[in-house]
């Protein structure tokens, strides 16, 4: 891993230096974790031509830092706590005599901005852009590797609950046992708050739990993701509660389930972003159902729970190959409840398998 991190800190110097600054500064946590290994914990990396140093808060417990994934190449800069990590860093660029510093502005509040260029005396402040962000796009399979475990992870957790009795439960209940388990199993924490879904609740794209029970004959949607050494993944099932669903409910999550299927298949390296958009989207409007603002069929994920590139239905961009993505079309009927199905996939071409599928809890409409 520490070949892979330097590969990445050389890819980021080579922008700099062919944008004409001598060093960059960087704030995102998650744009610091993937340059050094560092977990998100408020610190900022300068990184000039020869060095690398990483300014760290010093009240940290050592779990807390990543220091078993710190490259021995990165200096590490105590900064006393309470203290701004980026101020620290500034500083040290005008110690080393650095001349054009890349910031990312779109990281940095006014204030904060301001701060840095007060201290970097001397220092001309450049903007870096969505730089860093553009090189996390395409994923080495060290960070697939690592996406495949937390995928594995929110799988066995779903599986666990889904074998456990249901009913009378709530929706808050059963969503806390889903992170509980995760955590469990090894994941750093939840990728992102659980989301249970029950009768008129599912197939919501962001329901909050409640204290609404589970009750026979209801549908039930469960948005969950784990998060393994810092990588995420999302996926979304929908069930039923019962021997027997109704029609209505096999019509739509039969409708739902052949969406998603279109979405995952039409994914592939020179694919336009809004083609698997498109796909799941035709098949749902030609049975009636329409969204007033649509919201994408996907995006990229990895790092952060929404990352480049996004799947919408006006994206022009193109995939490349050995990008993770999500697709997770659903239907929600107001006052009746509706099918939410998503999955986590890895852009491959077709001479390796195509989409490489990560979460793969059964997409059937069971009956718990």
């Amino acid at each position: 891993m520490a070949d892979a991190y330097a590969g990445r800190r050389e890819r980021l110097r080579e922008h700099c230096s062919a944008a004409g600054s001598d060093a960059a500064l960087i704030t995102r946590p998650a744009n610091v974790r993937y340059l050094t290994g560092c977990a998100p914990c408020g610190a900022t990396l300068l990184l000039t031509r020869d060095r690398a140093l990483l300014a760290l808060p010093d009240d940290l417990p050592p779990d807390d830092t990543g220091e078993h994934l710190i490259a021995p190449e990165v200096t590490q800069v105590p900064v006393p706590a309470g203290a701004d990590t980026a101020l620290a860093a500034a500083d040290a660029a005008a110690r080393l005599r650095v001349t054009a510093l890349a910031v990312e502005e779109h990281d940095l509040t006014v204030s904060r901005h301001r701060a840095v260029a007060g201290t970097a005396k001397g220092v001309r402040l450049a903007e870096l852009g969505p730089v860093v962000e553009s090189l996390r796009v395409v994923k080495d399979e060290h960070e697939i590797g690592d996406l495949r475990i937390a995928a594995e992870i929110a799988d066995q957790a779903l599986g666990e609950l889904l074998e456990s009795i249901l009913v009378g439960r709530t929706e808050r209940h059963l969503a806390m046992e889903l992170e509980r388990r995760m955590i469990d199993h090894g994941a750093d924490r939840a990728a992102f708050p659980v989301s249970v879904g029950t009768g008129s609740h599912s197939g919501q794209p962001a329901h909050q739990p409640t204290d609404r029970r589970v009750e026979e004959g209801d549908f039930l949607t469960v948005v969950l993701g784990a998060q393994y050494r810092g990588y995420r993944v999302s996926t979304a099932r929908t069930f039923v509660i019962g021997a027997a669903p109704a029609p209505w409910q096999v019509e739509l999550h039969r409708l739902v389930f052949r969406a998603q299927r279109a979405g995952r298949e039409a994914l592939g390296p020179g694919v336009e972003q809004c083609v698997p958009d498109r796909a799941a989207r035709q098949l749902l409007e030609a049975a009636g159902y329409t969204e007033a603002s649509p919201h994408p069929v996907g995006h990229g994920i990895g790092l952060e729970i929404r990352e480049a590139p996004r799947l919408g239905p006006s994206d022009m961009g193109k995939l490349d190959s050995r990008v993770p993505v999500t697709v997770g079309p659903g239907v929600h009927i107001p006052g009746k409840g509706g099918v939410r199905i998503e999955d986590t996939l890895v852009v491959r071409p077709l001479e390796e398998g195509g989409p490489e599928l990560l979460t793969i809890t059964t997409k059937e409409l069971l009956a718990l």
